[in-house]
């Protein structure tokens, strides 16, 4: 008897230690694969150039670090972005260049939009635009105005920015395509010529608008320099608010010198022409400068070049997603610091589907 439960138990033993043995056997031996076998699925890896995009990607594009200038990277933004450039003084006049983006408050209709700093100040590249009135009012001037812009051209250009010129008379004229080549822009600045033709003002400053925003890159600085008297007895197809609407909607900033000085106010017709430029510089964040005299003109020059060198480009995305295109008014400040003077465009056009 007890040999049989010996025996027994000894089989039992048998059976368990088989069954161990091959559950163990199935689970270490390695798979071996066939040609019929299908490949092991792969998660497909994402190339460092083409980063995954979130979830509410087709809105909104992320914008670059502030920094991302300075460091030589590309400025990639989407077209719903609003670029404001904006230029800070103290009391002085002395431009303030220390600022970080949480530090300034940018409200669109009164609402409160986040803000982003896309440039130090100063480095996001120039889109300039010059033009030159070389019409019957002003034509006696032209030498000197072609020197002194020469001279601003050598001070303000730097190899990451460009240049256009355009000639004010019956007519716009583009003299100078866009270009990069400083001396080819001096060039074609010092070849106009005066005549004593009737002057389409308005429809110069919107062809320029509109040319800077056909051929800019995107989050760049788009600037047009007017040199002329503002006054206008020749376009036929703009007018002070159309010229200004063209400024807008291609996000230019607007600064004119007019080298006629005291003497606008002996006429209306030149004081008009003045009151004009000074609406088109204020509604997009420039200056219309009056000299005293024409030795004014380096003097001029040099305090737009170092507010170009000197100035902030913000960005942000509008919490209004309508495409309706609207003017949209838009407001900049630095609440810490009552005492700065801060000057930026006011407004601008949103999208049109």
């Amino acid at each position: 008897m007890r040999h049989l439960r010996l025996h027994r138990l000894a089989a039992v033993i048998a059976v368990i230690a088989l069954f161990a043995f091959t559950s163990t056997g199935q689970e270490q031996r390695p798979r071996r694969t066939t040609e019929q076998d299908p490949p092991k699925e792969q998660k497909p890896t994402q190339s460092p150039a083409q980063p995954a995009q979130p979830p509410d990607s087709k809105k909104k594009t992320p914008t670059p670090p502030p920094n991302a200038e300075e460091a030589g990277e590309a400025i990639r933004i989407s077209s719903n972005l609003v670029t404001v450039p904006v230029s800070v003084t103290d009391p002085s006049g002395q431009p303030i260049k220390n600022l970080a983006a949480p530090e300034f408050r940018l409200d669109e209709e009164g609402e409160r939009q986040a803000i982003t700093l896309l440039g130090l100040p100063g480095k996001t590249p120039l889109e300039l635009a010059l033009l030159f009135d070389v019409s019957g009012s002003v034509h006696e001037r032209i030498q000197f105005e072609q020197q002194a812009a020469a001279r601003f051209l050598r001070s303000i250009l730097t190899p990451a920015d460009v240049v256009s010129v355009f000639s004010i008379s019956e007519t716009p004229k583009l003299m100078v395509p866009r270009t990069g080549d400083l001396e080819k822009a001096i060039a074609g600045t010092a070849s106009m010529t005066a005549t004593k033709e009737a002057t389409a003002f308005f429809d110069s400053v919107a062809r320029a608008a509109q040319y800077l925003g056909e051929t800019a890159a995107p989050g760049v600085r788009r600037v047009l320099i007017v040199i002329s008297d503002g006054e206008d007895n020749q376009s036929d197809r703009y007018r002070l608010e159309s010229a200004r609407r063209e400024l807008q909607r291609n996000d230019c900033v607007y600064y004119s010198i007019n080298p006629s000085g005291p003497s606008i106010w002996l006429n209306k017709i030149s004081q008009k022409g003045q009151d004009s430029m000074v609406a088109l510089a204020t509604e997009t964040g420039g200056v219309a400068f009056l000299p005293d005299k024409l030795e004014d003109l380096d003097r001029i020059f040099h305090q737009i070049a170092q507010e170009l060198q000197t100035q902030y480009l913000l960005g942000y995305y509008s919490t209004n997603e309508q495409t309706d295109g609207k003017f949209r008014r838009i407001t900049v400040r630095v609440p810490a610091r009552a005492d700065l003077r801060v000057r930026s465009r006011q407004g601008y056009y949103a999208p049109k589907e």
